[in-house]
């Protein structure tokens, strides 16, 4: 073999291509003069023509063959004899030249020795939910270089909902030999130690760590916490006045950090698009009072859309839909200057709100008493009708009125024109971010999900949603008179794309019930 590897250029032969690169353009000529063997391939060579019957008589024997380089071999080629290489000599073989070295940093290669050379590992690439309590989490298991590692994606610092998500490493199987991994823990500060991966099932698996000695530091939980609080919420215990607050984000530590990165994890999908869609459907990073900055998926339903928590709280947990939106009841708002006053706004939309409970009592009665749960509501398989359509049910009366053909379609015309309809937030509703849009395209009429700590009474309240651009949208809760804005997650997830519509529906089913 190692006269082969020579023989290819790749060898520790004078032909080296890693040697040729060390000298000097005088040194490489001066070494391609000299003749390219040594007393093994002689020896070989001697060998093989005494086999063919070349003697003393003075004939020449055949000449050698042409030598050829791995260099010109295609790259398919190549990404078949790497792959049945050990995983410790490709870092090395990366080092030869640009074209090795490229080839070695395509997913193709690394694909496939997780299915080869680690094959119990492959089930987990993929986009998961950590469970952990009703805080959940967004974790993004990939193939990087010599490991699989773990990312958990974390939201930006609140209430900065524009900036970029945060990222750390929680785990990482690190690539060896065939049929060979090791398992390392992530978590904490004290760099890489020993950790376990169990797979449950296709759809979950677990990490445990082993020296979770390595999570604790030196000034005790004192420091562990003010650390905490630098990565969580970028600021200390002293810049938060809210004693609400304060609370919240001490009883998060507490239960979060039992856990020492002894996770259970469970497969999630990002939703299927549609070209009818309002909007392109994924994830997004939202405000959420004194709770701070959480992740949510938007996905499109038929007439509904719907907004899944990914990482939630104690009084709406990971899992559950904190916003529904009916795409077939548009609102229009009133002008800025009516805007302002709450009171005109909630009028406007418990006005829909009772249209929507006659148009659910007449679809009751219509379609019995049998089919009565869940009237109203359009099934995923149901053909999307465009949300650009007027709303449907009887014809209100004119002008102002919310669902209104009219307005809507020229409320539709006006945003299709890039001009926007100008919005401002009622006086006395809350917002964490005074930085929102100051126009939105349009608005529909929704549902919010709010309950007590602990998920307690949970019921559904009437607000609004406002479509703002093709990255943000809002949501104003009536009840509560608060604003929440939420904004696109801009980050690419790698093996996240659900194999078929009926599996991302069953998905969400999985993780609300979870926590239901």
């Amino acid at each position: 073999m190692a006269v082969c590897a020579r023989l290819c250029g790749v060898g520790p032969s004078r032909g080296c291509r890693r040697r040729q690169q060390r000298r000097g353009p005088a040194e490489t000529a001066a070494a391609d003069s000299e003749p390219d063997t040594d007393p093994e391939e002689e020896r070989i060579e001697a060998g093989a023509g005494a086999l063919c019957g070349v003697g003393g008589g003075g004939s020449a024997g055949p000449s050698p063959p042409p030598r050829c380089s791995l260099l010109e071999l295609p790259p398919e080629l190549l990404v078949e004899i790497f792959a049945s290489l050990p995983g410790t000599d490709l870092p090395n073989l990366a080092q030869v030249c640009t074209k090795f070295r490229r080839i070695l940093h395509t997913d193709t290669i690394w694909r496939r020795r997780c299915r080869e050379v680690l094959h119990r590992y492959r089930h987990i690439l993929g986009l998961w939910q950590p469970d952990i309590g009703p805080y959940g989490g967004l974790l993004n298991v990939v193939v990087d270089g010599l490991f699989i590692i773990g990312w958990m994606y974390l939201p930006p610092h609140d209430p900065h909902v524009d900036d970029p998500m945060r990222f750390k490493p929680l785990f990482r199987i690190h690539l060896m030999e065939r049929k060979s991994a090791t398992v390392e823990c992530m978590y904490g500060h004290r760099g890489p130690h020993n950790g376990h991966i169990q797979i449950v099932k296709k759809d979950e698996f677990s990490t445990k760590c082993n020296q979770t000695d390595h999570h604790r530091m030196s000034g005790g939980r004192q420091e562990e916490f003010r650390t905490w609080l630098r990565e969580e919420w970028g600021r200390t215990l002293e810049d938060i006045f809210h004693e609400h607050m304060q609370e919240l984000i001490l009883m998060k530590f507490i239960y979060t950090s039992q856990y020492d990165n002894c996770l259970t994890y469970r497969r999630i999908y990002l939703p299927p698009s549609h070209p009818d869609d309002l909007i392109q459907p994924g994830l997004f990073k939202g405000t959420y009072g004194s709770h701070g900055l959480e992740i949510v998926m938007l996905s499109f339903h038929g007439r509904w859309a719907r907004a899944t928590k990914i990482t939630g709280d104690p009084n709406i947990p990971a899992g559950q839909q904190t916003v529904e939106i009916d795409l077939m009841h548009r609102i229009q708002l009133p002008d800025v200057e009516n805007l302002r006053n709450f009171n005109e706004l909630s009028r406007v939309v418990l006005e829909v709100r009772e249209q929507v409970r006659q148009e659910q009592q007449q679809q009751q009665q219509k379609d019995g008493p049998e089919d009565g749960e869940g009237c109203g509501r359009q099934s995923p398989r149901e053909p999307q009708r465009s949300p650009a359509q007027p709303s449907a049910g009887p014809p209100t009366q004119k002008g102002s009125e919310p669902g209104d053909g009219g307005a809507a379609a020229a409320e539709e015309q006006t945003a299709q024109c890039g001009q926007g309809q100008p919005f401002v937030l009622p006086m006395g509703v809350s917002s964490r971010n005074e930085d929102y849009p100051r126009t939105c395209r349009m608005c529909f009429y929704g549902t919010g999900l709010i309950a007590g700590h602990g998920f307690t009474s949970p019921e559904r309240t009437p607000g609004v949603f406002i479509l703002f651009d093709d990255n943000r949208f809002g949501f104003i809760w009536l009840e509560l008179k608060s604003f929440s804005l939420y904004s696109r997650v801009q980050a690419t997830f790698r093996n996240a794309d659900a194999p078929s519509p009926q599996a991302f529906e069953e998905m969400l089913k999985n993780i609300q019930a979870l926590t239901s």
